[in-house]
């Protein structure tokens, strides 16, 4: 099956991503044998749909200070110089630089910057459709998206072995916006 180049009640426009119904997840292991789950709690962002899917693109900022992962100290540990370095990098930002069609969903190409440093990264995308809002007259997209990064590729906690903290980070983006009137 491959992706569908038509999709079903496509709109072209300006989309703002709604934090309410949007999750931006992240898990990696610790100490090699668990997972540590956490989320970023504080982001915003743009979907633009063109006149095709492959015209489409995202920005998104997240704010690194926003980092929950429900454990006060360990949050707090990984807010300051040894990891995000919160104060010097308060944000990450993803520009996309193309989607296109692969297999039975779309991959997003884009530029991620964190902790001052950026790089190219590959999302892979589920189009969830297009739908009416909960506000009469609106209208909603839902995408879910997901990558994994080597927090040394970004220059993050190089000091740490990745015995004790994974280099590999996987991300999960689960978006829902609104289509900006």
């Amino acid at each position: 099956m491959s992706a569908p180049t038509q999709i079903p009640g496509y709109i072209v426009g300006t989309w703002t991503i709604d934090p309410v119904h949007s999750e931006v997840t992240f898990i990696t292991r610790h100490l090699g044998v668990s997972k540590v789950r956490g989320q970023f709690t504080d982001f915003e962002g743009k979907i633009t749909t063109g006149e095709t899917f492959a015209d489409s693109s995202v920005n998104a900022t997240i704010k690194a200070d926003s980092i929950y992962t429900k454990n006060e100290q360990r949050d707090a540990h990984v807010k300051g110089e040894e990891f995000l370095d919160v104060e010097k990098f308060p944000t990450l930002e993803f520009r996309s630089t193309g989607v296109r069609p692969e297999g039975d969903g779309y991959v997003i190409d884009g530029e991620l910057t964190l902790h001052g440093v950026t790089k190219p990264v590959s999302l892979n995308a589920e189009l969830g459709g297009f739908g009416d809002g909960m506000s009469e007259g609106s209208k909603v997209i839902g995408v879910e998206a997901s990558t994994e990064i080597n927090r040394s590729d970004f220059e993050v906690a190089t000091q740490f072995p990745t015995a004790v903290v994974a280099d590999k980070v996987k991300i999960v983006l689960d978006i829902e916006a609104v289509l900006d009137n």
